[in-house]
């Protein structure tokens, strides 16, 4: 067997150490934000999945959560692993135990997002933007609707 790239074995060696500790599937870690929400992730995060010997379901999910929002969490409870199993496919958490502690931001918490750009909407544009709810929706038509405000203010010239 020859020399192998460490992007070759960056998955097996992650996988072996959230296997380590009780996580057979890693993206259940990295994709914490996406399953519970931004707002639940900045003050909870996963630490261990056991499953009862030898079986893939009805595991407990141990968190740890911030101690000031333990309460809060607690009284999630219900739709935290409702969400965990939807993004599972299946039964996989019937319970989950609490550790307070410290929360470490996940990577996607981390990365700062830029600012919205402060050129204008066009007029004829800005009205129908504001009755879209969803944000990033919104977010992207702005943007859309920006440039093209560039480019007819470049074919005045």
């Amino acid at each position: 067997m020859g020399a192998r790239s460490i992007g070759e074995l960056m998955p097996e060696i992650g996988r072996t150490a959230f296997r380590r500790f009780g996580f057979v599937q890693s993206s259940v870690v990295t994709r914490w934000p996406e399953i519970v929400g931004p707002h639940h992730a900045k003050v909870c995060s996963p630490e261990a999945l056991r499953f009862p010997p030898g079986e893939k379901a009805d595991g407990i999910l141990q968190l740890v959560v911030v101690p000031a929002h333990a309460p809060l969490i607690q009284q999630v409870i219900p739709e935290i692993i409702e969400r965990v199993n939807r993004f599972f496919g299946y039964q996989a958490v019937s319970r989950i135990k609490l550790r307070q502690g410290a929360v470490k931001p996940t990577h996607a918490q981390e990365t700062a997002k830029a600012p919205p750009s402060l050129k204008p909407i066009p007029m004829e544009l800005g009205d129908s933007l504001r009755d879209i709810g969803d944000p990033e929706l919104r977010t992207v038509l702005e943007s859309l609707a920006r440039s093209l405000g560039d480019g007819e203010e470049q074919g005045k010239e």
